[in-house]
């Protein structure tokens, strides 16, 4: 089977390195060589998606994938513990810098013979590259490619009218190993572990606050860093966010993939993690074909379908009511929200609910 993915990002190169695996033929499109990555963008992989993509894709080093066995989750008004998740028996997710992570996939799927990429150079290539149709399955995981626009343009769309400031902390070595979340009235800001001398902040600050300059978000960061003894503070990256999700998931043979497919607001941390969870799903199918004597064929479109869209649908849902229900903070009595989380951290059955959902996603 020869397939085709659009693109050249984590999930593009994540996928190609997963169906090389199974010896079968990867051709990568992309329009622009990828020069400079920005070094403060971090994701976050649950353990359960860790243990898959080390299995099933390839072997993250210790080194490159830090363990978080806790978060805590705090409000500004009251400096005062809201939530805790911990699992004794395992971390909770492995925190990994983007452009280790790109880097080490480019590595392992330039060794193999099943795996080529081409650099998009004509403006008329998408018009030929359908004529010529030529691959057994096409799977877009671009944006805004032209293959996006013209045939996966209806989906539910999301605005909110949020900036993400992301960088990285440099600081004195300590145990650190706990994820913080600190809601301010300017909007979430968090503390995400990367190793014993860096973490990582993403602080998303609300419409009405867009008037911050850096210097002020680095005040703040500051003003909110509760344990860290900082030497170095790299440059602000921006980003805006919003959310969205397919309502068809195919065009013929072409298959829409990753934040094309579902993009959900990062409060969770469950971007990435949606998208590894699709990858297993769509490496299951592809391999019971194969183990079957089965032919690859567009079959395996309607298979992922079926298994995934009702689920990440939801997920999707999921992740956006935990947003809106934070950002109740500021429309109900403070006392009162902290009480209600209060009850909700208590309850143990609804914590371990909560992480294995977090894991697992809907799959458990």
């Amino acid at each position: 089977m020869n397939i085709c993915i659009i693109g050249d990002g984590l999930t593009s190169l994540s996928l190609a390195k997963n169906l090389i695996n199974k010896k079968i033929n990867v051709h990568i499109y992309q329009k622009n060589k990828i020069k400079n990555l920005s070094s403060s963008r971090t994701i976050g992989i649950s353990q359960n998606n860790l243990e898959f993509f080390d299995k099933k894709i390839c072997k993250i080093s210790q080194n490159d994938a830090w363990k978080i066995n806790k978060i805590e989750i705090f409000s500004e008004k009251k400096n005062e513990n809201l939530l805790r998740f911990e699992n004794i028996k395992k971390n909770l997710f492995y925190m990994v810098k983007n452009d280790n992570l790109y880097n080490l996939l480019n590595k392992e799927i330039s060794k193999s013979k099943f795996f080529k990429k081409t650099i998009i150079k004509k403006n008329n290539f998408y018009e030929k590259f359908l004529k010529d149709n030529k691959f057994d399955l096409i799977i877009n995981c671009e944006l805004n490619s032209p293959i996006s626009k013209k045939y996966f343009s209806k989906k539910i769309d999301k605005d909110y009218n949020n900036l993400a400031y992301t960088t990285i902390l440099s600081h004195q070595k300590l145990e650190n190993n706990t994820a913080i979340q600190i809601f301010t009235k300017f909007g979430p800001i968090a503390f995400l572990p990367i190793s014993d001398k860096e973490t990582s902040v993403v602080f998303s600050v609300e419409n009405k606050n867009f008037f911050l300059k850096d210097n002020d978000i680095v005040d703040l960061i500051n003003k909110h860093n509760q344990k860290y003894k900082i030497k170095k503070i790299l440059k602000l990256s921006i980003f805006k966010l919003t959310s969205s999700i397919l309502r068809n998931y195919h065009s013929k043979n072409i298959l829409a993939f990753g934040d094309l497919l579902h993009r959900i607001h990062p409060l969770a941390g469950q971007g990435f993690n949606m998208t590894i969870r699709d990858i297993k799903v769509l490496s299951e199918i592809i391999q019971n074909k194969i183990d079957l004597g089965l032919q690859l064929d567009v079959s395996i479109i309607d298979d992922f379908i079926n298994r995934t869209k009702d689920k990440n649908f939801l997920f999707f849902s999921i992740i956006d009511l935990i947003h809106e229900t934070f950002s109740m903070d500021k429309k109900i009595k403070d006392e009162n929200f902290i009480k209600i989380l209060k009850v909700f951290g208590k309850n143990r059955y609804l914590n371990n609910y909560l992480i294995k959902i977090a894991d697992k996603g809907l799959n458990f």
